[in-house]
């Protein structure tokens, strides 16, 4: 979404994944944040444009982010898309596999993992965000979807199920592009993948371009480089992950795992559903949980790369 929204001739999208929000995301000290004047940089590119905004994933995911986006322009709006949460947290593994947070060899392994993580063991070397590691947290969609209605107001926040977009790309497009208030602008060439999973081709090379002492060096010297210089890096970096990354699918999730992981989570889905007014429990349909109880009628719904690092958020000014 981020992408098509970026191609929009009346909308600019900043780069993503700044994470300028948020100050409870305690991310390591290799992750580059923005202070407020480079934050703003960021959309001297805009050029007078109806809409700007950026994508960071993890604002859906923090307590404080909301609030800080309400005292930052009061009239943004706010854009969320939701995906399974057992789809989302096995993909997110894998996310965080490749970009090296997470270093546990399967994804049973770092779901048990869950209750050491909490008290800041089993973490990887480069590991930079070990809230994330908590997987079970980063799907309790209800209660982060409420908070983002409680502080603009529901009018001001346009929630996006992921499978509609997969679905129907271009029908969801021109819905988000009428809550912007832009004109719709058919996605061109076709909907297509466009930051599908992957993997590292030199693992080596990996673990030089993450390597905490490395980034936090470059960071260090950053305010005494010009600023052309510190994207020139930038740019050197993004070439080499880029030609270090093979497109992969990834491993099949175990069945009895799928099963356990939608037990768990068919509360939460029920809750959601009940907050959208929409029906959502097919994510959950083969928990034994909803064996027993009556199922409840819901209200229909009326009808760039990751940089720096759902389920994501995007605040549109």
């Amino acid at each position: 979404m981020d992408h098509y929204l970026a191609v929009h001739p009346d909308i600019f999208m900043a780069r993503k994944e700044m994470h300028f929000f948020g100050s409870d995301l305690r991310f390591g000290s290799q992750f580059y944040r923005r202070d407020h004047a480079a934050f703003l940089a960021e959309f001297e590119a805009a050029n007078g444009r109806r809409r700007a905004g950026e994508s960071s994933v993890w604002y859906l995911f923090s307590e404080r982010a909301a609030g800080e986006m309400k005292a930052f322009n009061p009239d943004a709006q706010v854009i969320i898309m939701l995906r399974n949460p057992v789809e989302m947290i096995h993909s997110l593994y894998y996310q965080f596999t490749f970009d090296g947070n997470e270093h546990l060899p399967t994804f049973a392994e770092a779901i048990a993992a869950e209750g050491d993580r909490r008290a800041g063991r089993r973490l990887g070397r480069q590991h930079y965000f070990t809230q994330g590691l908590v997987y079970h947290d980063i799907v309790r969609f209800t209660r982060q979807v409420e908070r983002y209605f409680n502080t603009f107001g529901r009018d001001r926040v346009h929630v996006i199920i992921y499978d509609d977009f997969a679905a129907d790309p271009d029908a969801v497009y021109r819905r988000t592009l009428e809550f912007l208030g832009v004109a719709h602008v058919p996605i061109q060439n076709g909907a297509r993948v466009i930051n599908g999973n992957k993997h590292v081709k030199n693992p080596v090379l990996r673990t030089i371009l993450n390597d905490p002492a490395v980034r936090r060096s470059l960071l260090a010297i950053r305010p005494w480089l010009p600023q052309h210089v510190f994207k020139a890096l930038g740019k050197v970096d993004a070439r080499l992950r880029k030609l270090n990354t093979v497109p992969a699918a990834r491993q099949a999730l175990d069945p009895g795992l799928r099963r356990r992981l939608d037990e768990e989570f068919a509360p939460e889905v029920e809750r959601l559903s009940a907050l959208l007014g929409r029906d959502l429990t097919g994510w959950s349909k083969d928990a034994r949980w909803h064996k027993d109880i009556d199922t409840p009628a819901f209200v229909p719904e009326a009808a760039r790369p990751q940089e720096e690092c759902g389920e994501r958020a995007v605040g549109v000014a």
